[in-house]
């Protein structure tokens, strides 16, 4: 099975991918309605454990001086995440990406927000150029909603994930770990969660 190609999504050249979506029908009249519903949604990052359950990683925004945000996220921003489990010792259990590009597309018909994000280094930790998260720096994932004639989709695309051996002994044995259930299809279930979460609103 191979990777999507998708418009604005890193092509895939090594490592695990994953091509993660979910889809609604509704009413072509109802669609701008439920579309605004949906951006404040996938705009929302420290809510996203909310439409997912306790299960799920915990994400929080931060701006690029590594002070929280409590607004839309930006380009240059950073999350923090805090999957279940051990997390990276140097950024004190937290994985971090960096929000690397955000696209607004709109036709007549269809509407599309599209936002990249790359694993980064912590940037409360001006010390430290490490990759503090269990992928490396060519990993990516870019999450998607879209309305189209009928239905509105939310997806996530993972492409280039490799595990981040640019780290500590411990860091490395749990990053192999970590990025090993991702690319078996983990992270995939946890995403399928968020895709179908962002839709679960009526």
């Amino acid at each position: 099975m191979k990777p999507k190609l998708i418009k604005g999504v890193p092509r895939q050249h090594s490592g695990g991918f994953h091509d993660t979506e979910s889809r609604k029908n509704y009413e072509e009249a109802l669609l701008p309605l439920k579309f605004e519903i949906l951006k404040k949604r996938f705009f929302s990052v420290t809510q996203w454990k909310s439409y997912c359950g306790d299960a799920f990683a915990d994400f929080k925004l931060y701006d690029a001086e590594g002070k929280k945000a409590d607004r839309e996220p930006q380009k240059g921003d950073y999350m923090r995440i805090d999957i279940p489990g051990p997390g990276e010792t140097e950024a004190k259990g937290y994985d971090w990406v960096e929000v690397t590009d955000i696209c607004y597309e709109q036709d007549t018909f269809t509407e599309s927000v599209r936002m990249t994000c790359r694993p980064s280094g912590d940037p409360q930790n001006k010390k430290s150029r490490h990759i503090a998260h269990f992928y490396s720096s060519r990993a990516t994932s870019t999450f998607m909603i879209s309305r189209t004639s009928g239905s509105l989709k939310a997806a996530v695309y993972g492409r280039n994930e490799t595990p981040n051996f640019k780290a500590g002994f411990i860091d490395i044995l749990r990053n192999l770990m970590v990025a090993a259930g991702g690319m078996m299809g983990v992270s995939k279930i946890q995403w399928k969660q968020l895709a179908d979460g962002f839709l679960d609103f009526d």
